[in-house]
């Protein structure tokens, strides 16, 4: 046990080093995992990990992230996205999949091999993309929305490989093996209809029970049983793991619990994927490299010249202008961690041998380098192409087209719903959370964005983007909930402008002090309000109302408004 203990030890001080320094010079996480496996690795000199149970734990992490893109691609979600993502998405797996298919077969790899190299070829890394585009200001570009969409969307259509390549390991014939196929496929829409339809029946009545409980806990542990339940359905039919925590997100994703279910789901999948590309780098040789260096070499252009050209071709016959075409090209040439998930899976399978997985791995992890110094560029590529010019292109105006900011109201109380229907009055976009319930049932009733989560959990403001939001206004009433969003909020986007409920005075003063760019004092507000009514009835002109009121109002803040210039302020 001690024994184990140490290698734990040993693992947790090398990932975060590496981690750490990966993060500080914006290099992706998934890669320092990797660089964590190799150097820990059997193949390599110096200590080695080795525990039993450690790769069976890692492969969660594929199913937690399933899980999660599940969440994020519902039925209702897939059919907003049916026209030219959808469309472009599933035609750039398919062709590039085919086309690198073809290419390897003609190399002399059996079918089946072929087929792998392709579908492990067609994926991008959305981890690189995000993170490059952000560091680039091109998030909010036409070509950087769209390049980004495809590559999210590229995890769905990489599902149906999850069902394939392992069945793919068999050695049967060519009539056999279709057969088997499908069989497979039948056993998935099985899978799909017994975990969809009794998870509709089931999910959203027994996550309206747990969350009545107000407890966090008792709500991660429902998150986990539906996740594993669901993998354990599709592994009973012969399925992967990772089919079933994809189908149980799409069945949450529908429910109004689909963003704290991804805020609880969050630590376990990173870590668990993790671990995953641990795995992944302790299966490299870096010794086996030297004679497959060229194969390697081969493979990574292929990877970022077919999905460069197959993109750009596709986005083009679109109406995209040919130089945007060929940036969003450029920004999906970049290997993907999903494919290295492919190569584990097919390894485990038999489908492909050692060294063939090696040459894989090679020239994926080659191609993200390539790719992300194509996506650094991608502009001075994409004009050098086209010979175009920036400032010439038609479509300059629409690359800096932001989508639209909304604001995030927490709370769904009387205070909340009341700043909701002014901001669906005055047509302001916005999303509102609470814990109860009742009130998201009402809310969303009412016709309004309302969901199930607390305001102040750090993984549910990471989910929502909350550093997009135009404002953020905490109206719970409870001081230790809006002192949680605040410190958040204040330490991971302090650009975003934040007002708060406030019970009274001295909370006021402290929420302001916490980051809050203004707490009201319920107490004290209600209490003008009445007073001005008051004061109506006694006839008193509208003009001296409010002015008295704002005298009362400046005098009894006044110990709030005190900022670190020591200067009230009217408000």
């Amino acid at each position: 046990m001690m024994e184990y203990l140490l290698q734990i030890i040993l693992l947790l001080v090398t990932a975060i080093a590496i981690v750490v320094i990966f993060q500080r010079l914006h290099i992706p996480t998934s890669l320092g995992y990797l660089l964590v496996g190799i150097v820990l690795g059997p193949h390599t000199i110096g200590p080695v990990v080795s525990m039993p149970g450690l790769e069976a734990l890692a492969e969660f992490g594929i199913v937690f992230l399933l899980f999660t893109i599940g969440l994020n691609f519902s039925l209702p979600q897939m059919q907003a996205l049916r026209h030219r993502v959808l469309g472009l998405g599933t035609g750039q797996v398919a062709f590039t999949t085919l086309l690198v298919g073809f290419v390897m077969w003609l190399a002399g790899l059996p079918l089946t091999v072929a087929f792998v190299f392709g579908a492990v070829y067609a994926q991008s890394s959305t981890t690189i993309i995000s993170s490059l585009l952000s560091e680039q200001g091109e998030e909010n570009t036409q070509h950087g929305r769209l390049g980004l969409a495809m590559s999210v969307f590229q995890d769905v259509t990489a599902v149906p490989f999850l069902v394939v390549i392992p069945v793919l390991g068999m050695s049967v014939s060519m009539d056999a093996l279709a057969v088997t196929l499908g069989l497979a496929l039948a056993k998935a829409v099985l899978a799909f209809a017994l975990v969809f339809f009794v998870g509709r029946w089931l999910l959203r009545p027994l996550f309206h029970l747990i969350s009545e409980r107000r407890s966090v806990e008792v709500f991660s542990l429902a998150v986990l049983l539906v996740a594993l339940l669901a993998a354990w359905t599709t592994n009973s039919l012969g399925l992967s793991l990772a089919f079933g925590g994809f189908i149980a997100g799409m069945v949450l994703g529908e429910t109004e619990f689909r963003h704290q279910v991804e805020s609880s789901i969050s630590p376990f999948r990173d870590v668990l994927l993790g671990l995953f590309f641990i795995g992944i780098g302790m299966r490299f040789n870096p010794a086996a490299l030297p004679p497959i260096w060229y194969w390697a070499v081969l493979g990574a252009l292929l990877i970022i010249t077919s999905k460069t050209l197959i993109v750009a071709g596709m986005i083009r016959i679109t109406g995209i202008d040919t130089r945007m075409a060929w940036r969003t090209g450029l920004m999906l040439s970049v290997g993907g961690e999903f494919g290295l998930a492919l190569i584990a899976i097919a390894l485990d399978a038999g489908v492909l041998a050692m060294q063939l997985g090696q040459i894989a791995i090679s020239s994926v992890l080659l191609s993200m380098v390539g790719g992300a110094l194509l996506i650094r560029f991608n502009d001075a590529i994409g004009t050098w192409l086209t010979r175009t010019p920036p400032a010439t292109t038609p479509d300059a105006p629409a690359l800096h087209e932001a989508p639209e900011r909304q604001v995030v109201v927490g709370g769904y109380g009387r205070m909340g719903h009341t700043i909701a229907v002014l901001l669906h009055s005055c047509g302001i976009p916005f999303v509102a959370f609470d814990t109860d319930p009742a009130r998201v049932a009402q809310g969303q009733a009412e016709g309004h964005t309302v969901w199930f989560g607390d305001i102040a959990n750090p993984g549910l403001l990471s989910s929502i983007h909350v550093e997009r939001a135009s404002l953020v206004v905490i109206a719970v009433d409870n001081a230790s909930t809006a002192f949680g969003a605040i410190s958040y909020i204040k330490r991971a986007c302090p650009q975003v402008p934040t007002i708060v409920r406030a019970r009274d005075v001295d909370t006021s003063k402290r929420l302001i002090a916490a980051g809050a760019i203004e707490a009201y004092p319920e107490t004290i507000e209600s209490s003008l309000q009445i007073g001005a009514i008051a004061l109506q009835m006694l006839n008193v002109s509208k003009d001296q109302i409010d002015e008295t009121i704002q005298g009362v109002r400046s005098w009894s803040y006044q110990p709030v408004l005190e900022r670190k210039l020591g200067k009230p302020q009217k408000i």
